[in-house]
Order: C-alpha cells, then sequence, then structure tokens
C-alpha cells in the first residue's frame, strides 16, 4: 500500500495514496501508527485527502490510531475528510468521537496548543 509520511517536530502526518481504505490498507495503517506510537510520537494527523470510501476495518484503524495517541497524552486528527466518508462516521456515531478538522494548519494549531498545555502543566 502506498502513503506518504510527513514528519514534524511535534506530530507526523500520514497520507494514504488511495481511494478506498479496506482491510488490506488498514492493516498497513495500524502498523505504521503503532511504530510511531512506540518511537514516541504521541501526535498523529491522518490526511484522508484522496480517501472517498472507508470499510469496517479502516474505522477500527482510525479507534486503534485514537487508543494509541490518547494513551500517551497526544491528539490523533483526521483532516481533509470526503463527505462520504464522514457520513459513514456520523451513521456509526463515531464523528464525535474523533478530533476531525478541515487542514494542517487547524491541527498545527491543535496540536501545538495542546502541546503548550502539557508543558506548562508538566504532563
Amino acid at each position: 500500500m502506498r502513503y506518504t509520511i510527513d514528519k514534524h517536530e511535534r506530530y507526523v502526518v500520514i497520507e494514504p495514496l488511495r481511494e478506498i481504505i479496506d482491510g488490506v490498507a488498514a492493516n498497513y495503517l495500524k502498523g505504521e501508527f503503532m511504530l510511531r506510537n512506540t518511537a514516541g510520537q504521541r501526535n498523529i494527523v491522518l490526511d484522508l485527502n484522496l480517501v472517498k470510501e472507508i470499510s469496517e476495518e479502516g474505522i477500527r484503524m482510525g479507534l486503534l490510531a485514537h487508543r494509541l495517541c490518547h494513551a500517551v497524552g497526544g491528539d490523533f486528527i483526521i483532516i481533509n475528510i470526503n463527505p462520504q466518508v464522514m457520513q459513514t462516521l456520523k451513521a456509526l456515531g463515531l464523528d464525535q468521537h474523533f478530533t476531525i478538522l478541515k487542514s494542517i494548519a487547524a491541527a498545527e494549531d491543535l496540536i501545538f496548543g495542546n502541546e503548550l498545555k502539557r508543558d506548562v502543566i508538566g504532563g
């Protein structure tokens, strides 16, 4: 499966380069999320710019990434979500479970704000 990884100081952006996140793609992404998490990157941004459809396995992959990030005090953020994928999440009642933003700039603002709070309170 093809995807890009854009590493930054406080977060990593992972963008699948395909239109459908099926079971195979979800397994690759799960592995990438776990690798990033164990490497100490607690903030992950999933850019769904090209994704038009997501399977049940893809949704479970997102839930895993969410748990991994939150377990270490980080954020899992989904950006550039397609209306059809958003509708799938809404139908399952998961749109409120995930942090879904419009752009990488909005994700950066949230991550840096949360990191600043963690630094101030010593978290």
